[in-house]
C-alpha cells in the first residue's frame, strides 16, 4: 500500500552536515551563527542531520598550563537541553563545568529560531560541545564518527582549514562573512572562493550573493602552473565519462552552477585546478558547433577549450574556470568597479577587440562570428586576463551556403558575411558603452523601464555628452581621454548599417586614438566641458 506522506528522512538514511563554531568565551557566546545560517541555505537537504560542533579551546589551554593536561574533553548537549561529560584526563570536568553550563544556556537561546526552521524542512539539529587543544583534530575526530557530506567552519577556524581539508573526504566551507564562504573539496583541493556565479550570464545566482559579493576574497587556485589548463600541452583532449564524473564528484547538486532545460554547468577539479563542465542533451546540435569551432581556435583572450566528452549518452565541454567572474558582475559591485579604472577598462577593450579581430580576420579556415558580445560574456581568469566566452551562438561562416537563389553565390556570401560581422561590431560597441558607463546591459534593461542601454546611451553619444555617460564611481581625471576614445569607438560601432561599414580593426584603432575617434563626434561648441579629447 502506497503512503504519500512518507518523509524524506524515512525513505533514505540521514546524511550529516557538521557546522563547527568557536565556543570559546571570549570569541563566541553562542550568538554568532553565520556558519549554521549558511549551511541551512546552501548545504543542507531535507532529511539531513545538522550537527553544531561547539569547540572550546581557550579555557582548556589556560587550565592546562596549571594542570599539565594533554587530553581533550567532549560534552554532549542534545537539543540544547542535556550536558554530559564523556571525556577523561588530568583536567577535572569540574573545572569546566560552570563554563559549559553557561554555554548550554547561550546555545539554547541562540539556536531557538534554528530549531523551528529545521523542523519545517525536516532536518534534525543536534549540538555537541567539545574541548581540547586542537580545533582541527577535534573536528577530524568527529568527522570519522559521522562521515558528513559537508563541514562548515566558523570564520575563527581559518588556520585549521588546511589541516581539516587534508584529512577529510567531503566538502569544506570556511565562512568569510555573512552569507559568504570559501569553498573547497577534500584533501585541500580548491574549488571556488566567492559566491557561485553564472559564468555565462555573469549574473549572481541569488540575492544574498549579490549583496555580499564585495566581501568575497579571490585567491588563485592551487595549480602546478599559473597558466590555465587550456594553455598547457596536451589540451584540449578527450575525456571519458568516468573522468568527468570524478571531476564533478559524481555530478553532485552542490557543484551545479547553472541549470536550464537544455543544459547544466558544473564546477569541478582537474589536476587541482578548477574547471567548468557544460553538459548538453543528446540531441543538442550546439555541442557539435561549439566543439568544431573551439578545437580550431586558440587565443589568450578567449576562454579556450580544456576538453570534451562524447559518447552515445553524454556530451560535455570543459573550460577553464573564470575565477574572477565576468565584467558584468564586476561592474555591478561598486568595490570591484572602482578597481577597474579607465586604464584597466581601456586595456580590456583592446583585448576583446583583439580576439574579435582574430575571429574575423586571422582564422586560417574562415571567418567566425561570436554573435553575442557583451560584458556578461567577458570573464576574468585568475591571472586577470579578459576572455571572451559563451560560444553557444557562434557561427563559422564557411559552414553557410548561398543565402538567396536570386543573388550570385559570391555576392550573396559577401552580403551574408558583412551582415554577420556587423552583429559583432555592434556587440563590441555595446560592450564599449558598458565599460564607459559602468552599467551592465542586462541589468540596465531590467531597471530601465524597458529601455535598453543603447536606447539610453546612443543619443548622448551622438550629442557628444560623453562625460554624462562616464562611470561616476571612477574619480580618475588622468584617464578620461581613454573613456572618450572608447565612447567614440562605441558611437561608430553602433551607427553602422548597410551603408556605413566599419571593421573590428578600425574600431580598435578608434579605441587606441585613431583620428576618426576625436573631437569631430563631440558637441564641443555647445559643451566644451564634455570633451577632453587630445586637441
Amino acid at each position: 500500500m502506497r503512503n504519500d506522506n512518507v518523509s524524506p528522512a524515512s525513505v533514505t538514511p540521514r546524511e550529516t552536515v557538521i557546522v563547527v563554531v568557536d565556543a570559546s568565551k571570549s570569541n563566541n557566546k553562542g550568538g554568532n551563527m553565520d556558519a549554521l545560517d549558511w549551511a541551512l541555505k546552501n548545504a543542507v537537504r531535507p532529511g539531513d542531520t545538522v550537527l553544531v560542533l561547539g569547540v572550546l579551546y581557550e579555557s582548556v589551554t589556560s587550565n592546562s598550563k596549571k594542570n599539565n593536561s594533554c587530553f581533550p574533553f567532549k560534552f554532549l548537549m542534545g537539543n540544547g537541553e542535556r550536558l554530559e561529560f564523556v571525556g577523561h584526563g588530568d583536567v577535572s570536568p569540574r573545572v569546566l563545568e560552570e563554563e559549559f553550563k553557561e554555554k548550554r544556556v547561550q546555545y539554547q537561546s541562540s539556536l531557538q529560531s534554528f530549531y523551528t526552521q529545521c523542523k519545517k524542512i525536516e532536518v534534525k539539529l543536534d549540538v555537541k560541545l567539545t574541548a581540547g587543544f586542537s580545533a582541527g583534530k577535534l573536528t577530524v575526530d568527529e568527522v570519522r564518527n559521522s562521515n558528513p557530506r559537508w563541514i562548515v567552519l566558523d570564520s575563527h577556524f581559518k588556520k585549521d582549514r588546511p589541516y581539516i581539508s587534508e584529512h577529510v573526504n567531503c566538502h569544506v566551507a570556511l565562512i568569510k562573512g555573512k552569507d559568504v564562504a570559501t569553498l573547497g573539496s577534500s584533501k585541500g583541493s580548491f574549488m571556488i572562493n566567492f559566491p557561485v556565479t553564472d559564468f555565462t550570464l555573469g549574473e549572481c545566482t541569488n540575492s544574498y550573493q549579490e549583496k555580499e559579493l564585495c566581501a568575497a576574497s579571490m585567491i588563485p587556485p592551487k595549480s602546478p602552473c599559473w597558466y590555465p589548463l587550456s594553455w598547457q600541452n596536451d589540451f584540449p583532449r578527450a575525456f571519458s565519462r568516468d573522468e568527468i564524473e570524478s571531476m564533478t564528484m559524481g555530478f553532485c547538486d552542490e557543484n551545479v552552477v547553472r541549470n536550464e532545460d537544455d543544459f547544466k554547468v558544473y564546477q569541478g577539479l582537474l589536476q587541482d585546478t578548477p574547471v567548468l563542465v557544460k553538459s548538453f542533451k543528446k540531441s543538442d546540435k550546439r555541442f557539435w558547433s561549439m566543439l568544431n569551432i573551439l578545437t580550431q581556435i586558440r587565443h589568450r583572450n578567449i576562454m579556450n577549450l580544456v576538453g570534451y566528452c562524447c559518447n552515445n549518452d553524454s556530451k560535455f565541454l570543459l573550460f577553464d574556470h573564470p575565477c574572477k567572474g565576468s565584467v558584468a558582475m564586476n561592474l555591478q559591485c561598486d568595490e570591484f568597479a572602482e578597481k577597474l579604472g579607465w586604464k584597466a577598462r581601456w586595456c580590456i577593450a583592446q583585448e576583446i577587440g583583439g580576439c574579435l579581430r582574430y575571429l574575423h580576420e586571422e582564422c586560417a579556415d574562415g571567418v567566425i562570428v561570436h554573435n553575442s558580445v557583451c560584458s556578461s560574456h567577458v570573464v576574468f581568469s585568475h591571472s586577470l586576463s579578459a576572455m571572451l566566452c559563451n560560444f553557444t551562438t557562434a557561427k563559422w561562416l564557411k559552414d553557410d551556403g548561398p543565402c538567396d537563389e536570386d543573388w550570385p553565390a559570391a555576392e550573396c556570401m559577401n552580403r551574408e558575411k558583412e551582415e554577420r560581422l556587423r552583429v559583432d561590431v555592434r556587440g563590441y560597441g555595446r560592450f564599449l558603452l558598458e565599460l564607459v558607463t559602468g552599467k551592465s546591459a542586462y541589468h540596465f534593461q531590467e531597471q530601465g523601464d524597458g529601455q535598453t542601454l543603447i536606447d539610453w546611451g546612443l543619443p548622448l553619444l551622438e550629442k557628444g555628452f560623453v562625460c554624462q555617460l562616464m562611470d561616476s564611481r571612477l574619480k580618475e581625471s588622468e584617464g578620461a581621454w581613454m573613456a572618450h576614445h572608447m565612447a567614440h569607438a562605441a558611437l561608430h560601432c553602433l551607427q553602422i548599417d548597410s551603408t556605413q561599414k566599419l571593421s573590428i580593426s578600425e574600431a580598435i584603432g578608434i579605441v587606441q586614438g585613431d583620428m576618426r575617434g576625436t573631437c569631430n563626434h563631440c558637441n564641443f561648441d555647445k559643451h566644451p566641458e564634455d570633451c577632453t579629447c587630445p586637441k
